[in-house]
């Protein structure tokens, strides 16, 4: 290991959930405590991870299950980051005012205070995820989270999907790409296709930590989820989850069907090591892309 190696310690949390609020939030926590009795330093939940996945249906009493931050979840994260030194990357649904709802990730950092939050910005409305009628936009333009073990670029499972958000986070000095995820299969596609659909999420990812030479960390639900409303046969939320090296390689991989609470180590020197042999930043012609702030080209 080389004397300028700043390695950490991280876990992330695969979890089914119940529909039962505590029992999935004491789940968590118990994995948080579990994974820092072992040295983690740092500890990522999944997307929503104290509820089921409500957005399959659009039922308005589902707004009742948002709180506030601070509020009641951030508050028991917080005593557990601090009874445990650990830095924690949860997920609450949000009210941030009458009729302003968000799908946000909070960290706490390793003294109990809340280092910030991250509001999803890019809101998915397909069959199974319809967001747009729960969510409303996030306004923090990709800014990093400062906390103890360095500066963490959180974003929410469909921000994944897009370049340009990770280059924002890495520009604005990110150590690290973390992904809260709900992401899962419609049970009736072929094995052909849910094959593709997981290659295509994992290989996205691991692009933006090779283009922005950073380590990546992903956590998804497993699971079945029923639809209560019936209008579909539910979600198989494929788990997977998994951690990526700032070229990236597969650091660790979870099971696609169990919960299961993944660790590995993640030396954050290695950006400055893997810029100076693939220097993207250096090379980038910062005066060509204006086309990226306009919705489509010609």
């Amino acid at each position: 290991m080389k004397k300028n190696s700043k390695v950490i310690k991280v876990a992330l949390v695969q979890q089914g959930c119940a529909n039962n609020r505590e029992k999935n939030l004491a789940k968590s926590i118990a994995e948080i405590k579990s994974a820092a009795k072992t040295g983690a330093q740092l500890v990522v939940l999944q997307e929503l991870h104290s509820n089921l996945y409500f957005c399959q249906s659009e039922i308005t009493e589902n707004f009742d299950l948002a709180e506030t931050i601070p509020g009641p979840l951030t508050d028991k994260l917080a005593t557990v980051a601090k009874e445990n030194k650990i830095v924690i990357v949860g997920s609450v649904f949000e009210k941030r005012a009458a009729g302003i709802y968000h799908n946000t990730a909070v960290v706490l950092d390793s003294d109990g205070s809340l280092a910030g939050c991250y509001r999803k910005m890019h809101i998915p409305d397909d069959p199974g995820y319809y967001e747009k009628y729960y969510f409303t936009p996030g306004d923090n333009k990709f800014e990093p989270i400062n906390t103890t073990i360095g500066k963490l670029g959180v974003m929410i499972c469909w921000d994944q999907w897009y370049p340009e958000a990770a280059r924002c986070m890495a520009l604005n000095g990110a150590d690290i790409l973390i992904y809260p995820t709900a992401i899962g299969w419609d049970p009736e596609d072929d094995e052909a296709e849910k094959q593709r659909q997981l290659d295509s999420w994992q290989i996205i990812q691991r692009s933006h930590a090779i283009a922005n030479n950073l380590p990546l960390i992903c956590c998804n639900r497993t699971g079945h989820e029923a639809d209560i409303s019936e209008q579909s046969n539910g979600i198989d939320f494929w788990g997977n989850s998994f951690m990526a090296g700032p070229q990236g390689e597969i650091l660790a991989q979870a099971a696609g069907n169990k919960s299961q609470t993944l660790m590995s180590e993640i030396d954050l020197e290695r950006t400055e090591s893997v810029r100076r042999i693939w220097p993207f930043f250096r090379d980038r012609r910062i005066d060509a892309y204006g086309v990226l702030t306009k919705r489509f080209g010609k």
